[in-house]
């Protein structure tokens, strides 16, 4: 009886395990400079400072001669909070997680936008941000950080 449930208990381990893909994924580290290395899927953290911050305003620019756009995420400090992030969805979503971040009271509309259909936040605690970023199509994403101020910046290709 003892043995059933230990093979249980690994059995469901190993598909909580792969239901996150964290098996297959690649875990990528975001550079504090531009790399031109464009993801479709994967997972990636800053492995940044213990930082508290308030994201100020989300704003967005496109470049038909670079190719590319380019949605900043700006912070009221010097340094970007510690991001985890993940892209899904053959390239569909990719999705945020701010910590020690808060929201200000009102982040201004994003307006129209080549590849992003919608942003949507998710206050999950005081000091906890969630952040889902949808795709018009699958893209390929290159992401990276500014300091002083503390900017998050995703360029995005189609």
């Amino acid at each position: 009886m003892k043995l059933l449930g230990l093979i249980l208990a690994v059995f469901c381990l190993i598909q909580n395990a792969y239901s996150q893909d964290l098996l297959e994924e690649r875990i990528r580290r975001i550079s504090p400079r531009k790399k031109s290395i464009f993801l479709s899927r994967g997972i990636f953290h800053n492995g940044g400072p213990k930082v508290k911050s308030i994201l100020g305003a989300v704003r967005h620019s496109y470049s038909k001669r670079q190719g590319f756009e380019r949605v900043v995420f700006d912070f009221k400090t010097k340094k970007i909070p510690r991001v985890y992030g993940h892209i899904a969805g053959k390239g569909r979503k990719l999705y945020l997680d701010l910590f020690d971040t808060r929201m200000k009271s009102s982040i201004a509309s994003f307006g129209n936008s080549k590849y992003v259909d919608a942003i949507n936040f998710y206050p999950i605690s005081d000091d906890s941000l969630s952040v889902e970023l949808n795709f018009k199509e699958g893209v390929n994403v290159d992401m990276f950080y500014l300091e002083n101020p503390g900017r998050f910046v995703i360029d995005i290709k189609g």
